[in-house]
């Protein structure tokens, strides 16, 4: 399902000739009869017997879909894990802090997600979302991934959108490296945040990528300001000032770059 609001999305994608049957074959028919989603909100259904799980109203009455990159010469598939996304998101809303109002899932609805997710995962440690999503804009610790020379600036269906694309062995050693340098600068929460992204990406195998996609929050800057958009670059620049005796300030410089340009776009979501 496509979000009705500008959303950017961190996705993990594996090469397809990786997969095994009969998932490989059932990703090669997706690819070739165009893989296109339907453009209408997928329907749900309530199950009368007993449900495999504590969340009949999120078995969804359609398959599965996937977005597909080829790189290299090789095709790459990022099964949307519909089911998993949505638990993972239960528990998330749980998870806002106070001041954004009162929570939007009950206690009971977080727990019995979070315990869904912790029985699937117990059963393969794989069954993590293959995807996360931000409305408005794109969080600032995700860059933490990338370096500067794995962005691409292209145009698709008319739109400007930056992408991010690199190994997530690489993603993985940077977000613990970076969480590792916040901590010893006493910037507990942050390095909490940044370390949860490697633990997300810790079930992946070594042959799978993870990209970083403005996908429609491109559209809120101008060809002018993506292209001048370096977030990526500043944030490394941020976190190697604070290997430096006194680096504090300049780093703290040097991530309100970054985080002013968000912040100006995560207002819009206020203002709507």
């Amino acid at each position: 399902m496509r979000p009705m609001v500008p959303c950017a999305y961190l996705r993990v994608f594996r090469p397809l000739d990786s997969l095994p049957e009969p998932e490989r074959a059932g990703w090669e028919r997706y690819i070739l009869t165009g893989g296109a989603p339907s453009a209408h909100r997928p329907r749900y259904r309530e199950l009368r017997q007993a449900p495999p799980t504590p969340f009949p109203f999120l078995e969804a009455l359609e398959e599965d879909h996937a977005d597909i990159r080829m790189e290299d010469g090789r095709f790459y598939v990022c099964p949307w894990k519909t089911h998993l996304r949505a638990l993972a998101g239960i528990v998330s809303l749980r998870d806002m802090p106070e001041e954004e109002g009162d929570p939007l899932v009950s206690e009971t609805d977080a727990r019995r997600a979070a315990r869904e997710l912790a029985r699937l995962r117990r059963h393969d440690p794989t069954q993590v979302p293959t995807m996360q999503q931000s409305a408005w804009h794109v969080p600032v610790r995700w860059f933490v991934l990338f370096e500067d020379a794995e962005r691409r600036l292209t145009q698709e269906r008319g739109d400007w959108v930056i992408r991010y694309w690199t190994t997530v062995p690489l993603a993985a050693e940077r977000a613990t490296r970076a969480a590792r340098l916040l901590r010893r600068a006493g910037l507990h929460s942050v390095a909490s945040l940044v370390k949860e992204m490697a633990e997300w990406l810790a079930p992946f195998d070594r042959n799978t990528a993870v990209e970083l996609d403005y996908g429609s929050v491109g559209s809120l800057f101008t060809w002018d300001e993506l292209d001048d958009d370096r977030s990526a670059l500043e944030l490394a620049q941020a976190l190697e000032a604070l290997r430096l005796p006194g680096g504090m300030n300049a780093a703290a410089e040097r991530y309100q770059v970054v985080a002013a340009r968000w912040a100006e776009t995560r207002a819009r979501e206020t203002l709507n």
